[in-house]
């Protein structure tokens, strides 16, 4: 049984202008066949794709321009991916839909209810790209990634996982950073400044990324599950 948890509150709005009509059809016929349902109980990772010969978690996959890159370079790689935002969502299925993907699974809905359900140890890599800023003080509790949630993105990681974090909120970066830092289960494997700075060679640039509504330049913070 999966926890409970507070309603989630966005940055954003849950659905900011009318989806499209051909991503509305997707809506019905393409989401039900790929659709996670934590609220069914665990889940068994195994069983979403037996052939897979490793699982990736992406939390808040914004349009699904990265999920669907990486789905497509490794059709062998099962990913996960969570997005509360119905419009993110809706791109997301064009993509998967235009592509022919059959490796992709979505939550529409709060990646922490899929974290909940995970079990231990399952995922090899895990990204969270760009996730909401919360910029206001009074609101940084809200953000995703910061002490109280990081233990549950070491318990789902395997021995050897690596997490990803970007964004290009400076206040975000050094908290996040310093929490990461401080997590004894996480080694950051960066040597010089280029390894945060510059975005990995397997980095997909969003269109959300090229928008830079951020007050940095994006960085890049890669960690490795002890």
């Amino acid at each position: 049984m999966t926890a409970a948890h507070p309603p989630l509150r966005t940055y954003g709005r849950i659905r900011s202008r009318t989806i499209k009509p051909r991503q509305a059809g997707l809506f019905d016929t393409l989401l039900p066949g790929i659709a996670l349902a934590p609220d069914a109980g665990p889940i068994d990772v195994a069983a979403l794709k037996p052939d897979a010969a490793q699982v990736w978690l992406e939390i808040g996959f914004g349009g699904g321009e990265h999920m669907a890159a990486q789905a497509a370079r490794h059709p062998d790689v099962l990913i996960l991916g969570a997005e509360p935002f119905l419009n993110g969502v809706g791109s997301a299925l064009r993509h998967i839909d235009e592509g022919g993907l059959t490796n992709v699974r979505l939550l529409a809905g709060d990646a922490r209810e899929l974290l909940a359900a995970l079990p231990d140890a399952c995922i090899e890599r895990l990204f969270i790209l760009f996730p909401d800023p919360w910029p206001k003080a009074r609101h940084r509790k809200r953000r995703l990634v910061g002490p109280e949630t990081i233990p549950e993105f070491v318990r789902v990681l395997k021995p050897g996982g690596r997490l990803r974090f970007a964004t290009d909120v400076a206040d975000y970066a050094d908290r996040a950073l310093e929490a990461l830092l401080s997590e004894p289960a996480l080694t950051w494997d960066a040597e010089r400044a280029d390894d945060w700075r510059a975005p990995p060679a397997d980095h997909v640039t969003t269109r959300y990324e090229e928008k830079r509504l951020g007050d940095v330049k994006p960085v890049f913070f890669d960690f490795i599950r002890r």
